[in-house]
C-alpha cells in the first residue's frame, strides 16, 4: 500500500515537473501574454514554491552570467564627502566638491597600467573594479563595508578649541577616505562580473554564478545582523552559499535581491517595509538576513531602490513591492489617491511600466526612473526635493497634493525632457537618494534634486533643482560618460576622454545651443 501511494506521488509530481517546464517554455514564445490574476504577482500554474526549488536542476534556464567588464573609465567623484565617501584622500578640503573631480587615485598611473571598468554607490561607500579585476573601497567603514582594515590609520587630530564638535576643518580617515584593495576575495578563477553596495553592505557576483558578501544589515531598531543570529557583522568577503547560478544582484537600503539563471528572484536583509517580497514576523527576522525566493519566476531583471523594488519578466511584465507612499512603486489605490504608510506587501504587476521595452530602473529613498530602449526617460514618485525633474509647470494633472495644495508627488510614471524643444536619447539613469542623473546618448550628463550636499555636480546652489540641467565643468567636458552612480549625498562618474578635439568641441557647441532653446 505504502509503495503504491508513494507511486502515484511520484507520478504527480514528474506530471507538475512536465508541466512547469512546459509553461515556462510556452510563455518564452508568447510573449506578450494576458496575466492571468491581473494585477497581482506572478505565480506559475501547479508550481508550488517547494517543487519549483526541489526540480532546480530540471528547470531551463532563460538567463545568462554577465561578462567581465573591460571598457577602462576615468573616474569623477563630487558631493559631500564628509564620511570619506569621495575617495580624494584625508585632505578635509575633499569633504565638499561642487563639480565632477578626477578622482586622482583611480587614474592608469596610479592603479600600475591598471584603470576602473565598474563601480557601485552604496549609502556612504562605494566599490570599483579595475581591468585587472581587482575590487577597491572606499568610504565609512563602521559596517565593515569597505572589507578591509582600517583600523590602523593614522589619528586626526581636532582642533580643541573648536565649537563644532564634528570640526569641519579636521582631516578625513586616512584608510578610509583612500582608495584600497578589499582583502581576503576568494583565491579563484572565476572573475568578479558584478558588485552591489546598500547602505552597510557590499557583495560581488563572479562569473561562476558565486556570491560574496560583506559588512551588515540594519533595521529600525539599529543592527539586525549578517548570517541568522550567529554572525552580526563581518568583516572580510564570504561566500552565500544559499545562492548559486546568480546573474545580477541589486541592492537597496538594507536589502539585497539577486536573480538566478532560472529566473527566480531571491532576497535577503531588511524586510520591515516588505522590500523582501513577503511578511517577515518578528520571530522569525534572523532568517531573514539568509537568501529565499519567494514565488517570482520567469524573470529577467531586477532593481531596488531603499525601501522599494521591482522585476521585469520574460513577457516584459514589471512588477513592484515595498514602501509606496509617495507612489513610488508607480501604484495607487482604486480612486487613484495615495495613502501614508501605504505599503505593497507581496510583488504586483504595474501596469503603467509593463510592455514599454524598459531596459533599465533605478530608485532613490521615495522616487523611481526607467529608461527605455528608445532613450526615453520615465520618473515618477517624490516631488517636493525636485527629484523627478519636471518643472512645475509641466506637472501633469495627475500629480498628487497634500491638504495644503501642495504637490507632494507624481504617482504615475511621467516622460521627463532634458531640453525643452529637443528629444534627446539616454543611454544610463542613476537615483540617489534624493537626485538624480541621466545620461545622454552623447555622454552629457544631467543632473535634478536635492541640492544642499552638491550631489547633483551643478556647483553652489541656493535651491534644489527642479529641471534636468546639464552639468558643465573643465574635467568632464570633452569626456563621453558611459557610466554614472549616486549615493546618499555624493555621486560618481565614468567615462572615456574623446581624442578628436574638433569633434569633441562640436558636440559640446551643440548641447550648448540646445541648452539655449
Amino acid at each position: 500500500m505504502k509503495n503504491s501511494i508513494k507511486k502515484q506521488r511520484q507520478i504527480h509530481q514528474n506530471l507538475l515537473r512536465f508541466q512547469y517546464i512546459k509553461m515556462v517554455a510556452l510563455q518564452r514564445k508568447r510573449k506578450g501574454s494576458p496575466q492571468e490574476n491581473g494585477r497581482d504577482h506572478k505565480k506559475l500554474k501547479g508550481a508550488t514554491s517547494s517543487f519549483v526549488l526541489h526540480s532546480y536542476s530540471k528547470l531551463p534556464d532563460i538567463n545568462e552570467i554577465p561578462k567581465t567588464k573591460t571598457q577602462k573609465l576615468d573616474v569623477f567623484v563630487w558631493g559631500t564627502g564628509s564620511m570619506c565617501e569621495l575617495g580624494l584622500g584625508p585632505s578635509a578640503k575633499t569633504k565638499e566638491v561642487k563639480r565632477p573631480r578626477l578622482n586622482p587615485f583611480l587614474t592608469e598611473e596610479h592603479l600600475g597600467g591598471s584603470k576602473i571598468v565598474d563601480f557601485v554607490a552604496g549609502g556612504m561607500h562605494t566599490l570599483a573594479l579595475d581591468s585587472k579585476n581587482r575590487l577597491w573601497s572606499w568610504g565609512g567603514n563602521d559596517s565593515g563595508v569597505l572589507g578591509r582594515d582600517t583600523s590602523k590609520a593614522k589619528e586626526v587630530l581636532k582642533d580643541m578649541d573648536s565649537e563644532d564638535e564634528d570640526d569641519e576643518d579636521a582631516d578625513l580617515n586616512e584608510q578610509e577616505s583612500t582608495p584600497g584593495l578589499v582583502e581576503n576575495l576568494p583565491k579563484t578563477s572565476a572573475k568578479i562580473v558584478q558588485i552591489a553596495a546598500t547602505d552597510n553592505l557590499s557583495a560581488v557576483l563572479y562569473d561562476n554564478g558565486d556570491v560574496y558578501a560583506w559588512g551588515c544589515f540594519r533595521c529600525n531598531e539599529g543592527l539586525l545582523g549578517f548570517l541568522r543570529d550567529e554572525i552580526k557583522l563581518q568583516k572580510s568577503p564570504k561566500k552565500i552559499d544559499q545562492l548559486k547560478n546568480i546573474v545580477q544582484l541589486c541592492g537597496g537600503k538594507d536589502h539585497i535581491l539577486a536573480l538566478d539563471t532560472k529566473g527566480i528572484v531571491y532576497a535577503w536583509g531588511n524586510g520591515q517595509q516588505f522590500q523582501l517580497g513577503r511578511r517577515i514576523l518578528e520571530r522569525h527576522r534572523f532568517r531573514a538576513l539568509e537568501p529565499q525566493q519567494f514565488g517570482l519566476y520567469n524573470i529577467k531583471y531586477i532593481a531596488s531602490g531603499d525601501f522599494h523594488c521591482f522585476a521585469i519578466d520574460q513577457e516584459d511584465q514589471v512588477y513592484a513591492w515595498g514602501l509606496n507612499q509617495f507612489g513610488q512603486c508607480a501604484l495607487t489605490n482604486s480612486q487613484g489617491e495615495l495613502e501614508d504608510g501605504s505599503l505593497i506587501t507581496k510583488p504586483t504587476l504595474i501596469d503603467e511600466l509593463s510592455n514599454k521595452n524598459i531596459v533599465q530602473i533605478s530608485a532613490g529613498e521615495h522616487h523611481s526612473m526607467a529608461l527605455t530602449a528608445s532613450g526615453e526617460v520615465l520618473s515618477w514618485g517624490r516631488y517636493d526635493m525636485k527629484e523627478l525633474g519636471i518643472p512645475e509647470e509641466n506637472l501633469p494633472d495627475y500629480a498628487f497634493k497634500d491638504a495644503h495644495g501642495n504637490v507632494r508627488s507624481v504617482p504615475r510614471p511621467t516622460e521627463i525632457r532634458l531640453v525643452a524643444k529637443s528629444s534627446i536619447k539616454c543611454k544610463a539613469i542613476a537615483c540617489g537618494s534624493h537626485h538624480s542623473f541621466a545620461v545622454t546618448e552623447d555622454g552629457f550628463v544631467y543632473a535634478w534634486g536635492f541640492g544642499d550636499t552638491y550631489a547633483p555636480g551643478l556647483g553652489p546652489l541656493d535651491d534644489d533643482v527642479e529641471k534636468p540641467t546639464r552639468i558643465v565643468n573643465t574635467a568632464t567636458k570633452h569626456h563621453d560618460i558611459l557610466l554614472i552612480g549616486a549615493g546618499g549625498q555624493f555621486s560618481i562618474s565614468g567615462g572615456i576622454k574623446i581624442e578628436d578635439e574638433d569633434k569633441a568641441e562640436e558636440r559640446l557647441e551643440n548641447y550648448e545651443k540646445l541648452d539655449e532653446n
